[in-house]
C-alpha cells in the first residue's frame, strides 16, 4: 500500500511539473482590405497545430469576416500566399466580431475568466498557464506609437506591460515570446520591456516606421500577407523547429525583410532556445506539394500598410476589364486621396488650436519625430481622437495612425502644455462641420 501511495505521489508530482505550451493568436482588424491580417493569423494557427499544440491551448481572436465575405471568390477559403493552401480550415473561433477587443485579449492572456464573465463572456477560452509553461503570442494588425489597434479600440503599451509584469509576479509562465506584426510595433516594447522577466519579443518594424503588406492577388483584389509575418511563418513551415533557435529565425527574417527593420527586445537569452519551445515540439509528419514549391519573394511589390487601400484600387484599375469598372476604381482613388488630405488637415487644426495658432510651433510639431515617453499626455489624446472623431475611424485608418506621431511630438516638445487644452482643442475641431471628425 505504501509503495502504491509513493508511486501515485511521484506521478502527481511529475504531472504537476509538466511543461505546457500555449499560443494566443490575434488579428485585430476587419474588412476585405485587411484580408492579410486574418490570413496571417490563420496560417500561424496551422503552424501551432501542425507542431503539436492542442486546440485547447491555442486561442484565436479574429473578426472572421474574410472567409465568407461577399468579395471572396473562393468562399470558405483563405490563403496567405499566391496559389497557396487554405489556411482557414479548422481554425477555432474563440473570439470573433465585437469580442476582438484589448480587454478580452488581456483577459485571455492573463487567464482572467472573471473579467470576461463581467462582460457577459462565459466559458471563453483563456490561458491557464503555470510557472513551468511557455507562451507564444502573435499579433497582426495596425499600429502607431505606443498602441496596437483592435477593430475599433486600442491596446496601449503600458497596459500590455502591466499585464506582462502581473503575470510574471504571479508566476504564470516560465518563458513568453511575442511576435508582433504592425506599423511602429517596436514602440510597444522599446524602453518598456524589462530584460529580467523572461520575455522575448520581435517586431515587424522599429518604433518609427511602417510594416509592409505583400502578395497582391488579382483574383481577390487584396493583399494576402505581411512581409514580416510571411517570412517567419514560411521559415517555420520548412525548418526543423527542434534545431532552429529563435535567434536564428529572427536573423533570417531580419535579413530577408528589406522593407522594414525587424527588431528584438527583452530577455535575449530566450532567443537561444529552440523555436519548438514556443511553436510546438512535435515534428510535422505531413508534407504537401505546397511545402515543395519555392515561394515568391514577399518584398517584391510590397507596399506600406497605410498605402494598402490606395494600392488595391490602383492595382484594380490595371486589371479592370471595362471602362465603367475602371471609372469605379478611379472614383474610389479620388475619395481616398481626399480623405488623406482631410486627415492631415484635421491633425493640423487640432495642433494649431492647442498651440494658440503659433505657426512656427505648429510647423515644428508637424515635422519632428520624437520618441514617445510622455504617455500621460499622449494616451488621453489618442482616446479622445478615437471617440470624438469617429469620422476618421482611426483604429482602422492606417493613414491616420501614421500621423499620430504629431501628437507624440506635441507632448514631448511642449510637456508643460495643459492636457485639458489639447483635449479641448479636439472637441472644438470636432464641432466644425468639415473637420473630418
Amino acid at each position: 500500500m505504501l509503495k502504491l501511495v509513493s508511486f501515485l505521489f511521484v506521478i502527481a508530482f511529475v504531472y504537476a511539473d509538466e511543461q505546457k505550451h500555449w499560443a494566443l493568436i490575434v488579428a485585430g482588424s476587419e474588412g476585405w482590405d485587411n484580408y492579410r491580417h486574418q490570413a496571417d493569423a490563420c496560417h500561424a494557427y496551422q503552424i501551432m497545430k501542425k507542431h503539436g499544440i492542442p486546440d485547447e491551448r491555442i486561442i484565436v481572436m479574429m473578426y472572421d469576416d474574410i472567409a465568407h465575405n461577399i468579395e471572396n471568390p473562393t468562399p470558405g477559403i483563405v490563403i496567405n500566399r499566391p496559389n497557396g493552401p487554405d489556411v482557414y480550415h479548422g481554425v477555432p473561433k474563440d473570439y470573433t466580431h465585437s469580442e476582438v477587443t484589448p480587454k478580452n485579449f488581456l483577459a485571455a492572456l492573463t487567464g482572467d475568466e472573471e473579467g470576461l464573465a463581467s462582460r457577459g463572456l462565459f466559458g471563453k477560452k483563456v490561458i491557464k498557464s503555470g510557472p513551468n509553461d511557455h507562451i507564444f503570442v502573435n499579433f497582426a494588425d495596425h499600429g502607431a506609437p505606443g498602441i496596437l489597434a483592435f477593430y475599433n479600440k486600442f491596446l496601449h503599451a503600458r497596459d500590455l506591460m502591466s499585464a506582462i509584469n502581473k503575470m510574471h509576479s504571479e508566476q504564470k509562465y516560465a518563458k513568453m515570446v511575442f511576435y508582433i506584426e504592425a506599423c511602429e510595433s517596436g514602440s510597444m516594447f522599446q524602453d518598456l520591456l524589462p530584460k529580467d522577466i523572461n520575455v522575448f519579443a520581435t517586431t515587424a518594424a522599429n518604433a518609427h516606421e511602417s510594416s509592409y503588406a505583400c502578395y497582391f492577388d488579382k483574383k481577390r483584389r487584396t493583399y494576402l500577407g505581411d512581409v514580416y509575418s510571411v517570412m517567419w511563418m514560411e521559415d517555420s513551415d520548412k525548418e526543423d523547429l527542434q534545431t532552429e533557435t529563435l535567434q536564428k529565425q529572427f536573423l533570417i527574417v531580419k535579413e530577408e525583410t528589406n522593407t522594414s527593420h525587424c527588431q528584438e527586445y527583452g530577455d535575449m537569452s530566450i532567443s537561444n532556445l529552440d523555436v519548438a519551445e514556443f511553436q510546438g515540439k512535435m515534428k510535422s509528419r505531413t508534407t504537401s506539394k505546397y511545402d515543395r514549391i519555392r515561394i515568391p519573394n514577399p518584398n517584391f511589390g510590397a507596399v506600406k500598410s497605410e498605402d494598402v487601400p490606395l494600392a488595391i484600387q490602383y492595382q484594380s484599375v490595371k486589371v479592370a476589364e471595362t471602362e465603367e469598372e475602371k471609372d469605379k476604381y478611379l472614383t474610389k482613388i479620388a475619395a481616398l486621396e481626399q480623405k488623406r488630405t482631410q486627415t492631415i488637415e484635421t491633425f493640423r487644426r487640432i495642433i494649431s488650436v492647442s498651440l494658440n495658432h503659433d505657426s512656427w510651433k505648429v510647423s515644428e510639431v508637424m515635422s519632428s519625430r520624437m520618441t514617445l515617453r510622455n504617455f500621460d499626455c499622449y494616451e488621453p489624446i489618442v482616446e479622445a481622437l478615437r471617440q470624438e472623431c469617429p469620422g476618421l475611424n482611426i483604429p482602422q485608418n492606417d493613414y491616420a495612425l501614421r500621423h499620430l506621431y504629431t501628437f507624440v511630438n506635441l507632448c514631448e516638445i511642449h510637456p508643460r502644455l495643459d492636457n485639458d487644452e489639447i483635449l479641448d482643442a479636439i472637441s472644438k475641431v470636432a464641432e466644425v462641420p468639415d473637420s473630418g471628425c
